[in-house]
């Protein structure tokens, strides 16, 4: 999970942990391939809007990566309609816009792990 917000990381963290799932946070984008090569994640949660890079950005550049193009990656924004972007090229697997029903995010999730 990647979000620049130290609290929304951690409210994150905590709800998808006491679901079951386990989970390692990062605040820096720029870290994100270290991350992955570490850690082969199942899953990303990218928020849009982060202080140095655009979530939009590292999610192609994710997609594009041969070792992490099959990550599911579920982008966040309070900001963007993604809706629209999600059938192109480089494109997240699914959105969830903020603010954002935590049911509705665990199921997303759920949904991309299942497939």
């Amino acid at each position: 999970m990647l979000d620049d917000d130290l609290a929304i990381l951690e409210v994150l963290k905590d709800t998808l942990e006491y679901s079951g799932y386990t989970v390692n946070t990062l605040s820096r984008g720029d870290k994100v391939f270290e991350k992955i090569q570490q850690y082969h994640p199942d899953l990303i949660l990218l928020d849009v809007m982060l202080a140095e890079l655009d979530g939009r950005e590292i999610c192609r550049n994710i997609k594009q990566q041969r070792d992490s193009a099959n990550i599911p990656v579920i982008l966040i924004s309070a900001t963007h309609d993604l809706s629209k972007c999600l059938n192109q090229k480089g494109a997240p697997d699914d959105f969830v816009a903020k603010p954002f029903d935590i049911d509705n995010l665990l199921d997303k999730i759920e949904h991309q792990l299942a497939a």
